[in-house]
């Protein structure tokens, strides 16, 4: 536990004097344990310099509503000493009229500049971007950039790059790492010393994920956005960590058959909660409502072979858990781009088999489990149990394939309507697959059955 954490309860002067001192980190992960009211209270009694650090932390859950309850010439200054990006987040969870009175209080170009990002989808590269970088003229030489970067290196957002920008167009003409550049002579011009190949950049419009991707790719710690040939910003690597991390709880929530959370899970009000989840599980459960309908269709057969009924829940879960593992499998794809909308015919073809030997698989341990139990005296299935243990092999592996197949192309689906392919939840699928799996199941038990038990 750290010292902030330690004096919880003591005076604010207390807390000042460790918000001055603790690690910025420790700092923001107490603040997030504090009502807003109280956090409010001891950031007053901090120095600015090191409100600005605070602020700055994407990690501080409740800053726009902290925000709105400083002073508003006081929220201005904080947002105008902030870097560009995080104080555009900042800027964006704001209501009216707290986000037009703290614009007001912001000079013309940083009021220009934050509007301009805000101007951007929410996704984006452009939105993420931060416009604090270094940027050079091509005839400087690798000693005055160096110099040039000792003035303002506080007030940039990363070093760990040098792009050479027309002064004029403000066209990219190359980028290098601070490493090359202090490798260089101090006489050697920068763009002698930089790499004589085209940047890696992106475009304002491009997705959050292609930006993650890119960067992964070419091992860079920030990548430039393009428009028109012009520099507009860059996105660093710590924001696109942030950003992804969002990503990713969206769609493990999704997955999971819910919506999003877009505030942390403890501070989700009750409520909230509830509308969450609750919507989704409404529709699941009327889809589940159609197992009773097929059941009801069936209710003859199942009155006549009421063994049927014992395998019913090993049917569904079967199929179900296939049909889950295959969409966990090509979401993740998907999202990678290890296959595209295009290679559905390609997933399918390699699912289909797959289906095959991993339904035959548990169709053999479904028979083995019936001839096991009739010989061992476990339970008598009756004179028919061979057909019966014929059903479930037979069952098992259409559905075990009907699941990996379903399963598979359901997000292909969903992406090619315009949704994203994480909808196709865990839950979602082994429903759909259930309903149909008993429809399998029966009629398979109606052609193998038939002239004996039904």
């Amino acid at each position: 536990m750290n010292e902030f954490a330690r004096v919880a309860g003591s005076d604010a002067l207390a807390f000042a004097r460790i918000l001055a001192n603790d690690h910025i980190a420790d700092i923001v992960e107490a603040l997030n344990g504090e009502p807003h009211d109280v956090a409010a209270e001891l950031l007053a009694e901090v120095p600015f310099e090191r409100l600005v650090e605070i602020f700055d932390k994407p990690e501080l859950e409740a800053a726009p509503e902290l925000v709105t309850m400083l002073p508003r010439a006081r929220a201005g200054k904080l947002l105008a000493a902030m870097s560009v990006d995080r104080a555009a987040d900042v800027l964006r969870e704001l209501a009216e009229p707290a986000r037009s009175e703290v614009l007001g209080e912001l000079s013309p170009a940083v009021r220009a500049t934050l509007l301009s990002i805000l101007g951007y989808p929410e996704h984006s590269a452009a939105s993420i971007m931060t416009t604090e970088y270094v940027s050079v003229p091509p005839d400087w030489t690798v000693g005055r950039t160096l110099d040039y970067i000792r003035k303002v290196e506080r007030t940039r957002e990363t070093i760990y790059a040098i792009y050479i920008v027309d002064p004029r167009t403000q066209e990219l003409l190359r980028a290098l790492s601070l490493r090359r550049l202090i490798t260089g002579n101090s006489d050697d011009r920068i763009l002698d010393v930089a790499p004589d190949r085209t940047p890696v950049s992106a475009t304002p419009l491009t997705d959050r994920e292609d930006v993650a991707r890119q960067m992964s790719k070419y091992d860079l710690l920030a990548l430039p956005v393009i428009e028109n040939g012009r520099m507009l910003g860059i996105v660093t690597v710590d924001d696109i960590m942030d950003a992804m991390i969002e990503e990713t709880t969206e769609d493990v929530h999704r997955f999971g058959g819910m919506e999003a959370l877009d505030v942390p899970y403890m501070k989700m009000g009750f409520l909230p909660m509830i509308g969450k989840r609750g919507g989704w599980l409404c529709a699941l459960f009327l889809s589940e409502m159609l197992t009773a309908s097929v059941m009801q269709h069936y209710e003859v057969e199942l009155e006549k072979a009421i063994v049927l009924t014992l395998f019913i829940p090993l049917i569904m879960s079967s199929g179900g858990n296939s049909g889950s593992q295959a969409t966990s499998l090509v979401i993740r794809a998907l999202a990678l781009r290890e296959i595209s909308l295009a290679d559905w015919w390609r997933v399918a073809l390699r699912e289909l088999p797959s289906g095959l030997m991993l339904g035959t698989m548990l169709g053999l341990v479904g028979v083995a489990r019936i001839t096991l139990w009739q010989h061992l005296d476990l339970y008598d299935y009756g004179p028919h149990w061979h057909l019966i243990a014929a059903t479930i092999g037979v069952a098992l592996i259409g559905i075990v394939t009907f699941g990996s197949l379903t399963g598979s192309m359901l997000p292909f689906a969903l992406k090619r309507l315009g949704f994203d392919p994480a909808s196709a939840s865990a839950p979602f699928v082994a429903t759909l697959v259930d309903v149909t799996g008993l429809a399998i199941y029966f009629s398979v038990a109606l052609v193998i059955l038939r002239g004996t038990l039904l």
